[in-house]
């Protein structure tokens, strides 16, 4: 069994489920600010590139220093607040990609994973929240 799934019955049953940790969700979070640097190079220079590009690039790269911060909050209000921030940062990262997409900068096929990615991180996040108000602790 690899590191990082969870069998539903036993090890030799079919992986089913990834878990999801602070560790894990560093390295996503991380993963997707690099995905987001490489989409930026990538497009042409020209003054909508350059300013919805670097819009992108603050946001996307944001998402994982938003979620460093929260995994060293000081107590559940905020870690609320840090992963509200973390949410906030994915979401406007996939309102950038469906801007330069919709603008023709850059194709749908390209950016098709990372604004799936940036749907994911934010639905992380709110989960997260969410939990956290229920719980009156972080997750």
């Amino acid at each position: 069994m690899e590191a990082g799934w969870l069998n539903s019955k036993s090890a030799d049953r079919r992986q089913t489920k990834p878990i999801m940790n602070y560790e894990n969700l560093k390295r996503r979070t991380k993963k997707f600010g690099l995905d987001v640097i490489r989409v930026v190079e990538k497009l042409p220079n020209d003054q909508v590139s350059r300013i919805l590009g670097g819009q992108l690039l603050r946001s996307g790269t944001s998402v994982g220093a938003n979620y460093r911060a929260a995994c060293r909050a000081k107590s559940s209000a905020d870690f609320i607040s840090k992963v509200g921030n973390v949410e906030e940062e994915a979401d406007e990262s996939g309102f950038w990609l469906e801007m330069l997409v919709d603008a023709e900068k850059f194709a749908l096929a390209a950016a098709a994973s990372l604004i799936q990615e940036s749907g994911e991180l934010t639905a992380i996040a709110v989960s997260s929240i969410n939990t956290a108000r229920k719980s009156g602790s972080r997750p």
